[in-house]
């Protein structure tokens, strides 16, 4: 597990290719990162499956409580299918993009 810091941003990349015990990882240590907008970045592990991504819901619904965002870099999953709780991108750019908008929204009061 790799952890960058990018301003209000934490990027955590997995490096084992193991998504059970990466998201076992980021859920015990998330109070760490509760204050941040994060980026979770399983691209490298071609074998991520739309079951795999699933499974990161429960940590998404409890970060976005927190009025931050949470995004996940996959790549090889159908975009399509992923559930419209979370949300999955294919590049570590667009997933700061998007943290962008958000930020802006909620300036805004959206």
């Amino acid at each position: 597990m790799k952890v960058e810091q990018k301003g209000h941003t934490t990027i955590i990349k997995d490096t084992q290719g193991n998504i059970q015990s990466f998201l076992e990882k980021v859920t015990n240590q998330h109070n760490s990162y509760k204050a941040q907008n994060l980026i979770l970045d399983v691209s490298h592990d071609t074998n991520t499956t739309l079951k795999d991504i699933k499974l990161f819901s429960d940590l998404s619904k409890t970060h976005k409580k927190g009025k931050k965002s949470f995004v996940l870099v996959a790549s090889a999953i159908d975009f399509n299918a992923v559930p419209t709780s979370l949300l999955v991108v294919p590049s570590l750019q667009e997933a700061h993009d998007i943290i962008e908008m958000e930020e802006i929204e909620r300036d805004l009061g959206f």
